[in-house]
């Protein structure tokens, strides 16, 4: 039994001696490698930027005047003003909004007229859909009510600011366009 413990030792001293001398080959390949990328030419780095150094900013707001205190005072400017007259003209804000008022005028298209029950105009909204208008309906986003419809144009009446908090009627028409 001793002897084959001993025969086991003698293989386990040998295997790694064995191992040891593959590692003694012949390295000239490595060393030549090596003396090849030594004697490349090396790219130089540039150097890096030369940094400003910080400068401190002292803030001294105690000479300047307060942003808060108003500079300019009042004075009273004796102006003519105008005498406005109220017209009477105003948008009913209380009445139920259609569904083309959501809609600029310049979004929206005479695309066509149909009889039933009276005339109708149809109107296609920016978004492609097409509805029906008679007389007496509103569309546009200035209250603008149908007067008329004819088979070339739709004649709408709006009611506008004029700029002095008061209202003024205007005309404005809506003209049928081909569809292709």
């Amino acid at each position: 039994m001793l002897n084959k413990y001993s025969t086991l030792l003698k293989m386990s001293l040998l295997i790694p001696l064995l191992g040891l001398t593959a590692c003694v080959d012949d390295k000239s390949d490595l060393s030549a490698y090596v003396a090849k990328v030594k004697s490349e030419q090396k790219v130089d780095i540039e150097p890096m930027p030369v940094m400003k150094p910080y400068e401190k900013f002292a803030y001294a707001a105690s000479t300047l005047r307060d942003p808060f205190v108003a500079t300019v005072t009042e004075v009273a400017v004796n102006v003519e003003k105008k005498e406005i007259i109220d017209n009477g003209i105003r948008p009913d804000l209380y009445r139920r909004k259609e569904a083309l008022e959501a809609y600029d005028l310049g979004n929206l298209q005479y695309v066509g007229s149909l009889e039933q029950d009276g005339i109708w105009a149809l109107v296609r909204a920016s978004d492609g859909i097409i509805n029906r208008v008679q007389v007496g309906n509103y569309m546009g986003r200035n209250h603008g009510q149908v007067v008329s419809i004819s088979d070339l144009e739709i004649v709408l009446k709006e009611i506008v600011p004029d700029g002095n908090g008061l209202y003024i009627e205007r005309d404005s028409t809506l003209s049928i366009v081909e569809v292709n």
